[in-house]
């Protein structure tokens, strides 16, 4: 049995101006800030144990987005990741007086790639673990995530999951996600099932999910300079792009695509990961983050 998992990182609402938002942080230590984005029906939570990890390096904020976690819904129920980026520049504005290292994870990817292309002088570094980028032949998983943004079918199938067990959801979901599920804690998966049964008893869960499903559908065909390859290719930061071989949900060959368009990006494909490295195997991320943000420190300033 694997040692007992660190506890999840405290966490207080932060008043962005824009909208309340629940942010976990670890404590003030380091010099250095990073910023967390999580994924589709994740949370701030999705980062605990990397943040751990790292927490000698770098002080980290990990943002539940709008909808998400214990943050509610936004006024607007804009749920774009336009949207999203918003709120975590804000965020970065709030917690940093300078740069911050970046970190994204699937939906929260691309958010993180908007946000270090349309505001450079926030980023020192971007690492994205499977990041959601528009993939014209997604896998089946996103397949599914299109057919739920149909309207009126999205909402049906919403309401049909709350009927199954939460530790049924959770399974095919962890199943969906990790490379090995043996690797799941058993105290990460009761805590993942009482979150999962709170947040059933939301009334605008169903709607969080499915809005911001359709936000990055909606980048899968946005083009002109905002489509997110595009800004990728803009992007200053030194850039670490992680994939797991065994990601059911992002394509691992989409690191070719990477590399080819980030100016500054290094590769790593985790033969024995998903889709959610930085849970499943976050030693192995933070040492190959470690060395992204030593490098991002030595470069000469503007470079």
């Amino acid at each position: 049995m694997a040692r007992t998992p660190i506890p999840h990182w405290p966490g207080e609402m932060v008043d962005l101006g824009i909208q309340r938002v629940h942010v976990r942080s670890t404590p003030r230590d380091a010099a250095e800030t990073a910023v967390y984005v999580h994924g589709l029906a994740g949370s701030a939570t999705n980062w605990t144990d990397l943040m751990g990890e790292l927490s000698g390096l770098v002080t980290g904020h990990a943002v539940d987005l709008p909808g998400a976690g214990y943050s509610p819904e936004p006024p607007d129920g804009d749920y774009s990741v336009d949207a999203h980026a918003r709120i975590v520049t804000a965020l970065i504005e709030r917690v940093a007086t300078g740069p911050v290292h970046l970190f994204g994870n699937s939906l929260g990817g691309a958010v993180s790639v908007r946000v270090a292309a349309t505001r450079p002088e926030l980023v020192r570094s971007l690492t994205l673990i499977s990041p959601a980028m528009p993939d014209l032949l997604p896998r089946y998983g996103p397949a599914r995530v299109a057919l739920s943004t149909v309207p009126r079918l999205g909402e049906w199938a919403a309401d049909r999951l709350t009927m199954l067990p939460a530790e049924r959801r959770l399974g095919a979901t962890m199943a969906m996600c990790y490379a090995d599920v043996g690797r799941i804690h058993p105290d990460r998966l009761r805590e993942a099932a009482e979150e999962l049964r709170r947040r059933d008893g939301l009334p605008y869960s169903g709607a969080a999910l499915i809005n911001s499903a359709r936000g990055i559908v909606a980048e899968y065909f946005r083009r002109g300079e905002a489509n997110l390859w595009r800004q990728a290719a803009t992007v200053d930061a030194p850039t670490l792009v992680i994939h797991g071989r065994h990601d059911r949900l992002v394509n691992p060959r989409m690191a070719a695509r990477a590399g080819r368009t980030f100016p500054r990006v290094r590769l790593v494909l985790l033969p024995d990961a998903g889709h959610v490295a930085q849970m499943e195997l976050p030693e192995r991320v933070a040492r190959e983050a470690r060395l992204l943000i030593r490098e991002a420190l030595l470069a000469p300033v503007g470079e």
